[in-house]
């Protein structure tokens, strides 16, 4: 199969003489503030981690890990609070995006471990070339083995050890700080039966720095996918039996198209035949000039707060992923279902990563240098119990006026996936349903958004009402309000902080702030991009006609909704 190439996704990390400059992959953090540190550096074996800790203990900084890909929205990977180019020496990064060159397998205990910057897809082609298969990915390959465990990144499954990845960890190395005596860090080695792997597997990067993971695998196998694009008459009713009876099956809903779509995919033998591709429509190359066009698109309809033109961009949206299958591919092209391949081909995808310099004009959709697709992603953990009832007060919601939540639906509707209950302390303690929306937004923080008072009503029925917890790798501020009550062993999480950096080298202000759901002061128009919630209407934009009201359906909800006057 030939494989297409685009603009290679830029580096995170930018620096010059002063300082450097940290970015997520969306070149754009939440509070719309740069990240400043003195400098970074590569190491490329554990013991060069082991002395990049080293001094940064000796010397007293804060340091933070990133990843050659950044992938993650909060600033969890920001060490500092530094709003100057004149960067704030008391703190660096350490990348490990040299450090990826081993990856051992060892068949006999059918397990792989990986050094911690080791891209997914590179483990994922080592282990099915050895026969075996990784059960657990995220959807989106674009991260490394140990950023992806540090958040909690998942795919989709109630069955066996479940979707979350950090599930299938059995062991792990962790560089934490040390004495003097000790030569300032030192590497730990924690096994399945140590209960500090239970802090570690979904850490943050708060612990120390991870620089091997051990994956349990399985002998290598197929999976055979279809997507059904229905109605969603009787969704509330088919949510669980779905996830009973397909091992991989997830759910896209399309509010404002009364549209479903269930993800049958089942593992099959490997002699069933098929070479079947996930190469998913999101994740492709993307013609910079048509994602282009889609923003500027969304944003004159938002100009003009024409709901119906995202109506209109979310029905051939939708029909075209019916028609292509959502990217699944037979061979080179969609020709028909069930599509069968190999799991290594079929679990994740993100072929907008496979550049070549030369190929100027495709990308992925959001990269920051084109001015493409500029989006919030909003991701809710709820415990099964919870969840069919927000599904219904979403849906009454969408009845009202249903063309509100076209704007959703021009991305990915509402993704429904399931997650397993898990020992990790920052996991899930219950089975979970997640649900992944992302939906515009503005070019300038000031600038109010059309409807954002729907999607801050099902945000707050999320996070508040029904008491989901945020995805630690996405989200707005106001996920994270409160989010140290929402797990039962969070206690045990800061424990094991205090025990393995009781000195708080990893630590931020940004950090702290997710960890432990502060909120911080309320500024004028801070609900607008999500940074806390309005209580007053100068929390929103009255100057242009936006104000402080309660949700339509979740009544307790504040929201910053559009209006012709300021009366109540």
């Amino acid at each position: 199969m030939s494989t297409i190439q685009a603009i290679p996704p830029p580096n995170p990390v930018q620096c010059n003489s002063t300082g450097c400059i940290l970015h997520n992959s969306y070149g754009v953090w939440g509070d719309r503030k740069d990240c400043y540190v003195s400098g970074v550096v590569y190491p490329t074996t554990e013991e060069e981690l082991r002395f990049a800790v080293a001094n940064a203990n000796k010397n007293k900084q804060k340091v933070k890990v990133v990843t050659k890909f950044s992938h993650t929205i909060p600033k969890l990977a920001c060490p500092t609070s530094t709003a100057s180019i004149l960067a704030d020496q008391n703190a660096t990064l350490i990348s490990t995006e040299k450090y990826s060159s081993d990856i051992n397998i060892d068949a006999a205990n059918m397990a792989v471990t990986a050094d911690s910057g080791v891209p997914l897809r590179d483990l994922i082609d080592k282990v099915e070339a050895a026969g075996l298969s990784l059960v657990a990915s995220p959807y989106w390959e674009g991260v490394t083995v140990a950023g992806l465990i540090s958040t909690g990144a998942h795919g989709s499954s109630w069955w066996g050890a479940g979707g979350a990845v950090h599930d299938h960890v059995i062991g792990l190395s962790l560089i934490i700080p040390a004495t003097a005596s000790e030569g300032y860090a030192k590497v730990i080695s924690l096994n399945h039966q140590d209960p500090l792997l239970n802090a570690a597997k979904v850490s943050l990067g708060m612990l120390g720095v991870i620089s091997k993971v051990t994956f349990s695998l399985e002998p290598a196998f197929k999976r055979s996918i279809t997507y059904n694009f229905t109605s969603d008459d009787h969704i509330e009713d088919q949510v669980f039996d779905h996830a009973k009876k397909h091992e991989f099956g997830d759910i896209q809903w399309y509010p404002s198209r009364h549209t479903v779509v269930y993800r049958y995919d089942d593992r099959v033998p490997l002699s069933t035949a098929g070479n079947g591709v996930n190469d998913f429509i999101g994740f492709q190359p993307n013609a910079i000039l048509i994602s282009q066009s889609v923003r500027a698109s969304e944003k004159s309809f938002e100009n003009a707060r024409n709901a119906n033109g995202k109506c209109t961009l979310a029905s051939s949206f939708v029909a075209y992923k019916k028609l292509t299958a959502n990217g699944l591919k037979n061979n080179l092209i969609f020709t028909g279902y069930p599509v069968v391949g190999r799991q290594g081909k079929m679990q994740t995808s993100g072929s907008c990563l496979n550049s070549s310099p030369a190929r100027i004009d495709q990308a992925c959709s959001w990269d920051p240098r084109i001015k493409g697709l500029f989006f919030y992603e909003s991701t809710a953990i709820f415990p099964a119990t919870k969840f069919i009832d927000f599904l219904r007060d979403v849906r009454k919601l969408r009845d009202l006026k249903p063309e509100n939540f076209c704007g959703v639906d021009i991305y990915n509707g509402f993704l429904i996936r399931f997650i397993k209950a898990s020992k990790a302390y920052l996991g899930q303690s219950e089975d979970s349903v997640v649900v992944d929306f992302n939906y515009y937004r503005a070019d300038d923080p000031s600038t109010p958004r059309l409807n954002q008072d729907v999607w801050e009503e099902v945000e707050q029925m999320a996070f508040i009402k029904y008491g989901a917890r945020p995805h630690w790798a996405k989200n707005r501020n106001v996920a994270f309000l409160d989010v140290q009550n929402k797990y039962p062993n969070f206690n045990r999480f800061v424990a094991a902080k205090e025990q393995l950096d009781p000195q708080n080298l990893f630590s931020s202000e940004w950090s702290d702030q997710i960890l432990f759901g502060r909120q911080s002061n309320k500024a004028d128009g801070c609900a607008l991009e999500g940074q806390c919630i309005c209580s007053e209407d100068r929390h929103c934009s009255p100057e242009k006609g936006y104000f402080c009201r309660s949700g339509l359906v979740y009544t307790e909800a504040r929201v910053c909704r559009y209006s012709m006057s300021a009366v109540h």
